[in-house]
């Protein structure tokens, strides 16, 4: 996959920045790391690969505001395109329903489903001109399972981004260009430990361990890390993967049966 330039949103740190490492390391893609903040960490584990023929740009954008996305993706032009939009950026607080005010609502939305439409409306019409193209955006295997509380705002917003996934394959399938998406489980990381309370084994005797409760439901039983997920992600960016579009991957460990 020589000469592809992917664009990887929340490129900073966990899953994103899992991606945008192994799609140097492993699939010898160029990448556009895109973020709110910096995005050094990413870089410096790119860099210690030493495959200076894989090129990186960072862009700090809110993938949110569509006039910071037209800015980003005159940036993204100038490098050479995009070949690849993984939209993985989100944010998922933890809280009740009945204590999730508008503005949090409208927040979720913004982030997680408005950020992906900025990135397609900016990306898509070069893929579809160039006649190749490979979007992944990463939902939740919370949308199937529906087990998970205090999650009503996270999952209502990850199914919009799977029915976008499935109304954009069959627009742009014709044109050589797919549409998928990954839905991971729980994973470890820092958002998901911050919002948790701690990491696997940093729960205190007696607290709510959501690590060993998805444990007991996966029947793989090892905590998941970012590093568990892209093993799809390459490969729905692959020509292997030419002939599949409009689905979602469950990768969870075997919560949820789909």
């Amino acid at each position: 996959m020589a000469n592809k330039i992917a664009v990887i949103t929340g490129a900073s740190k966990g899953l994103g920045q899992e991606i945008a490492y192994q799609f140097v390391r492993d699939l010898g893609l160029d990448v556009v790391l895109v973020a709110r903040g910096d995005c050094k960490q990413t870089e410096e584990r790119i860099a210690a690969l030493n495959k200076p023929e894989c090129r990186v740009l960072s862009v700090a954008c809110d993938i949110s505001d569509p006039e910071k996305v037209a800015e980003m993706k005159k940036k993204v032009d100038e490098f050479g395109g995009c070949d690849i939009l993984i939209n993985n950026a989100g944010i998922y607080p933890f809280i009740l329903f009945e204590d999730l005010d508008y503005k949090m609502w409208k927040s979720y939305f913004a982030t997680n489903v408005d950020g992906p439409y900025n990135c397609l409306q900016a990306f898509l019409p070069g893929m579809r001109e160039k006649g190749w193209g490979r979007v992944v955006n990463i939902t939740s295997d919370s949308f199937m399972n529906g087990q998970e509380p205090k999650l009503s705002g996270y999952i209502s917003t990850k199914g919009a981004v799977i029915g976008l996934t499935r109304a954009l394959a069959s627009e742009y399938g014709p044109y050589g260009v797919t549409v998928n998406s990954v839905a991971p489980g729980l994973f470890v990381c820092d958002q998901t430990i911050s919002n948790i309370g701690g990491a696997p084994g940093e729960i205190e005797e007696g607290g709510f361990n959501k690590w060993d409760l998805m444990l007991g439901l996966q029947s793989i039983k090892k905590y998941p890390y970012p590093a568990d997920f892209t093993g799809a992600i390459k490969f729905l960016v692959s020509e292997e993967a030419g002939f599949m579009t409009g689905q979602t991957m469950v990768v969870d460990g075997g919560i949820a049966r789909v």
